[in-house]
């Protein structure tokens, strides 16, 4: 009775307990069932008996899409998994076989050797062995590809995933059997099940190159289902994607990695299927899951899928075809540039005339205002010294002003304020254009200016240097044939039509151009072409013979008389039939006027003042000669007497010699027996007596003031019609040669009797302030004044009201002058007339174009021949630094030619830019772009075409371009620094020594000569400014961050990752792109401070 008791009340109990046993215990357990359902009388107190798992029943099914057993209802889960329906993740590791333990908690605890949230992925070759029965040698094979069954664990990476979940940590399981073709694919949160999916007619292969090895896995069909109630699956506070997971993940699917050659642990890998790529774009915008993975699969040696590194092999046909294709580009530029320089400069063909070129030109004569300029009280101090007192004068329109005077007299001085010049002194003074005060800008747009110096390209011709100056002034809507026109206009005025064709040409360029006098017509020609109703000129004829000053000159002349413009310029030592020409005279002695006025009143005027220029003296040299003297300190009277061969006994001597000076006469005023010469008495010479040089004794006849012998007073001259009085008490000895012809008639002349010479001037110091005092009191200077004043009442009248501020005198109907103002084309117009003149210069001077490519091809075939074929050894990667270093080096200082850029035409710049040429912004951004292109792009590419693939670096294009990026950036990046340096300091040798000093600071931190962990941390900031540092970097990390050296030694290879070797020198394997961006900002920054300094420095300031 008893036993059958027992057994009623122990076989549920066994039941029940079997059942909870077998849902923990993560092996596959057989034990027997027995049927409890042929007892009849259970214990009413005996909990009910869980439901049994049976998975060949339609209510249970088996996690992992496993397969179920059709002999005891249980499911064939998958390694790391168990339990009744393979929903427990069990830990230990796969060498336990079928005994491994359930997880108890969070995480599992894996033998040694094994991780992975269920233990799969061998880490240890120690921890395969027993693994694979009767194998001698079992190893962890990590590469990722499945041989016989792989497991690998993975990190998930997508930002977006990681910051929704936040603390939890996103992981995927993958696993693939060789055997079925069949893969598995888990998605955990905090190493909880999310979902699972089963991937079949899966395949998969190894892609190995050069620099990194790769697998990828794919599977036609895939099916996921959600573990119910878990992250991402229904669970509370998260999305459920249950039903998208199993009605929408259909397959194909992928699973690819990639992994370097120096056996990294971890592979950069991805999951990708259609549907599942369009959720994770839609819900986190990523293209797939991405994700870090480690692999693991224990298998016999003999078995592990073996990796050769694939020989390096030189494309000698590609290296041939390069240098082949470089030189015939060399070749090809030569050829362009020969073609382009022997044909005719002429090329613009016939200019077609018609009507509306006709009327252009009309309504731009038309538009012409002739001027008349006014000034007065114009000074002039610059630190401190002053240069200019109080000069006025008038010069009206169909006249021409000489402004003269010595060396140093403020001549220049004077006319660039006249032209409105920027002075760096201060300026004082009233100026008017027909009687009003006008602002700078609209006075600027009316008169012209013209250096003393040329300042021309001597590579372009002569039409093209005028029409140069047309296109860019002339107004925007005047048609280009009009502006032509023009051009041919003032060559045939100015008499070069002829030489219309040649090249202007300089000393320093070697090219043979035209000559002085036709080089000043030609800058004369650049400012008229704009029809100036003003044209000032500095020294017209400095530089020239005789022959083409007075053709400069008669050419200024017809211009104001036939155009009725207004011409000032300044002139030192004109020839006699050059002075006919003027109209008006200012005539300056240190600053100080000393005649200003009509020049057919000014030899009458000093005649008057008691400075009388002689019939055979040129009047412009004397009255220069006269205000030298001036400005001396006065004579003594023992001066005055020896300077007239009056000893101090009184007694007069005669000096033979003087008779032999022309155009002067005699020193001595009386004549002694020749006889007496030579007695004993002749050679007398009493004690404290001194005899002055014959050039002291001329020149003191000639400007002490003497007695005027007419009544008349200074300032009222007489004209031309009127006599002279004769002179008289002159001794036939005194004879004066007539060189040239002056106008009216010979003036009185001196006085020869010693004892009647006048006293200097009790208020002057100098015979100067005499001068500028009879002047200033002079009927010349007042009628000017007075002219001055008329012409600002008429301005003033015509405006409606009298310079007292009531109403205009009768009405005055005076015009008043306006400026006629237009607009010049814009800053893309002058950019493309600058981009076309700086080509002209460039191939019509290619010897640094040609140098740069030459020179570009020879050192790269020589650097190729010398690091021929690179090892993946250490000798390889020290070649590697080598290479790198001789090639930016040779960059960075060929860069040292941007200083010239702008040296060399910067007095061309200055003078362009202050006439009004064109924007600053135009000229620098057509000069940079020439540079740029020709020099500065080209040339890289060209080397680093030749180098690439003769001394065997990666053979990617990828890496290929990256190469040629980072030279390109640095070439611009250093010519940028020098360009700068080349603007803001001005001395050519100064120059290069800071290019030079520069280079070399940069070159220092580089890496390559110093270790970054060796530089004080305090000057590690002076890195962040080396530009070789950026390249250096940039080139070497592109090249060696995959690449495994080994180093054979004892027997032994020794193999060393290059990211290892590039930490130990200090590089970033990360910075690549870091460093591109650095060197272009470089290049940025100093390509705007180089805009900034010179539009800032390069301003004219006289």
């Amino acid at each position: 009775m008893v036993p059958s008791i027992l057994v009623n009340v122990l076989l549920p109990l066994l039941a029940c307990s079997s059942a909870v046993v077998a849902s923990r215990n993560a092996s596959t357990l057989n034990l027997p069932r027995p049927d409890i359902s042929i007892f009849d009388n259970r214990p009413t107190n005996c909990p009910p008996c869980p439901e049994c798992f049976n998975c060949q029943l339609p209510k249970f099914t088996c996690g992992q899409f496993a397969n179920c057993s059709e002999y005891n209802g249980k499911c064939d889960c998958p390694p790391g998994f168990g339990g009744d329906d393979c929903s427990q993740v069990v830990c230990g590791s796969l060498a336990d076989g079928t005994q491994r333990k359930p997880r108890d908690g969070d995480q599992c605890e894996c033998n040694e050797g094994w991780e992975g949230i269920n233990c799969n992925v061998c880490t240890t070759n120690n921890a395969c062995a027993g693994t694979i029965p009767n194998a001698e040698e079992v190893v962890c094979y990590k590469d990722g590809l499945a041989v016989k069954q792989n497991f690998q664990v993975c990190d998930v990476t997508n930002r977006k995933i990681r910051d929704t979940l936040k603390e939890q940590k996103p992981q995927v399981t993958f696993s693939c059997d060789a055997s079925s073709l069949e893969c598995n694919f888990q998605f955990w949160v905090d190493q909880r099940e999310s979902f699972f999916c089963a991937l079949d007619t899966c395949s998969w292969n190894m892609n190995n190159d050069y620099s990194q090895n790769g697998t990828e896995y794919r599977c036609d069909n895939i099916k996921c289902k959600c573990v119910p109630d878990r992250m991402l699956c229904g669970e509370e506070g998260s999305v459920d994607i249950g039903e998208f997971l199993s009605e929408e993940i259909k397959g194909p699917a992928s699973f690819s990695c990639s992994n370097s050659d120096d056996k990294s642990t971890t592979a950069a890998c991805k999951f990708e299927e259609p549907n599942m790529n369009q959720l994770i774009s839609d819900i986190f915008g990523d293209k797939s899951i991405t994700l870090t993975c480690k692999s693991g699969e224990c298998l016999p040696k003999y078995e592990v899928p073996g990796y050769e590194r694939p020989i390096k092999k030189i494309n000698t046909p590609l290296i041939a075809g390069v240098i082949a294709g470089c030189a015939l580009f060399v070749v090809a530029v030569i050829l362009l540039v020969w073609y382009l320089s022997r044909r005719s400069y002429n090329r613009l063909g016939p200019i077609h005339l018609g009507d509306e070129s006709d009327d252009e030109n009309s309504k731009l004569m038309a538009d012409h205002k002739p001027a008349a300029l006014y000034f007065e009280n114009v000074s002039y101090n610059i630190a401190g010294k002053q240069i200019l007192y109080n000069v006025q004068g008038v010069v009206h329109p169909g006249q021409i002003m000489a402004i003269m005077g010595a060396s140093g007299a403020g001549k220049t001085s004077f006319l660039d304020i006249l032209a409105r010049k920027n002075k760096r002194g201060h300026t004082q003074g009233s100026f008017f254009v027909n009687g009003e005060k006008i602002s700078d800008d609209e006075y600027r747009q009316v008169v012209g200016f013209v250096d003393q110096e040329d300042a021309m390209l001597p590579t372009l011709t002569v039409h093209e240097t005028i029409l140069n100056s047309a296109l860019l002034r002339l107004p925007k809507d005047m048609s280009r044939n009009s502006k032509e026109i023009r051009a041919y206009e003032v060559e045939k005025q100015l008499g070069i039509w002829g030489i219309r064709d040649q090249l202007v040409g300089s000393d320093e360029s070697g090219a043979r151009g035209i000559s002085g006098g036709e080089k000043r017509r030609v800058s004369i020609a650049c400012e008229l072409v704009t029809s100036p109703s003003i044209l000032f000129l500095d020294e017209p004829t400095s530089g020239l013979d005789a022959f083409n000053a007075f053709n400069v000159i008669e050419c200024l002349v017809t211009l104001a008389k036939q155009y009725n413009r207004t011409v000032v310029f300044t002139i030192h030592q004109p020839r006699s039939n050059i002075v006919a020409l003027f109209d008006q005279l200012v005539l300056l002695a240190k600053g100080r006027v000393v005649y200003s006025g009509e020049f057919s009143k000014c030899q009458s005027y000093f005649d008057q003042s008691g400075y009388s220029c002689p019939p055979g003296f040129n009047i412009a040299d004397y009255l220069v000669d006269l205000t030298m003297h001036a400005s001396q300190a006065p004579p003594s009277s023992d001066d005055q007497a020896s300077f007239l061969g009056i000893d101090s006994d009184g007694i007069k001597t005669r000096s033979s010699s003087v008779r032999a000076i022309k155009s002067i006469a005699s020193a001595s005023n009386a004549s002694f027996d020749n006889s007496v010469a030579g007695s004993p008495g002749s050679s007398f010479r009493p004690k404290g007596s001194r005899r002055d040089s014959l050039k002291q004794r001329q020149d003191r006849q000639l400007y002490t003031k003497k007695k005027a012998t007419g009544a008349e007073t200074p300032g009222s001259a007489r004209t031309d019609d009127e006599g002279t009085p004769e002179s008289s008490g002159q001794d036939h000895s005194q004879q004066w040669l007539k060189l040239s012809t002056q106008r009216g008639q010979v003036p009185p002349q001196i006085l020869d009797d010693p004892h009647q010479l006048p006293p200097n001037a009790q208020a002057a110091a100098t015979d100067l302030d005499g001068l500028v005092n009879t002047y200033t009191n002079s009927d010349i200077s007042a009628a000017m004044r007075e002219d001055i004043k008329t012409s600002i009442r008429n301005a003033g009248g015509s405006n409606g009201s009298s310079s007292n501020g009531g109403p205009a005198e009768n009405g005055a109907a005076h015009q008043p002058f306006r400026m006629t103002s237009y607009s010049r084309i814009g800053i893309l117009s002058q950019f493309l007339i600058l981009s076309k003149r700086t080509w002209r210069n460039l191939y019509r001077n290619p010897m640094l174009m040609l140098t740069h490519y030459a020179i570009a091809i020879l050192l790269a075939v020589l650097s190729g021949f010398l690091f021929y074929g690179l090892s993946d050894d250490i000798k390889g990667f020290q070649n590697r630094i080598g290479l790198f270093f001789f090639v930016l080096a040779l960059f960075g200082f060929s860069t040292l030619t941007s200083l010239t850029v702008f040296a060399s035409e910067r007095l061309l710049f200055l003078r362009e830019r202050a006439n009004g040429y064109y924007s600053p912004i135009s000229y620098f951004a057509a000069k940079v772009v020439f540079d740029v292109i020709p020099l500065r792009l080209i040339p890289p590419i060209i080397t680093g075409s030749i180098i690439y693939p003769m001394v065997g670096l990666v053979p990617e294009a990828s890496y290929f371009f990256k190469f040629l990026l980072f030279l390109i950036l640095f070439n611009l990046a250093a010519a940028a620094v020098c360009l700068f340096i080349g603007v803001v300091v001005k001395d050519g040798g100064v120059a290069n020594l800071v290019g030079s000093l520069v280079m070399l600071f940069s070159l220092l931190f580089a890496g390559s000569l110093l270790n970054h962990d060796s530089i004080p941390p305090s000057l590690l900031w002076l890195q962040k400014l080396s530009i070789f540092h950026y390249a250096f970097e940039g080139l070497i990390v592109n090249e060696v961050t995959y690449l495994t050296l080994v180093d054979h030694k004892y027997g032994l290879d020794i193999e060393v990752p290059g990211a290892s070797i590039l930490s130990s020198f200090g590089f970033n394997a990360q910075a690549l792109w870091a460093d591109a961006l650095g060197l272009g900002v470089f290049a940025a920054a100093f390509m705007v401070l180089a805009y900034a300094a010179m539009h800032l420095f390069l301003v004219e300031r006289r």
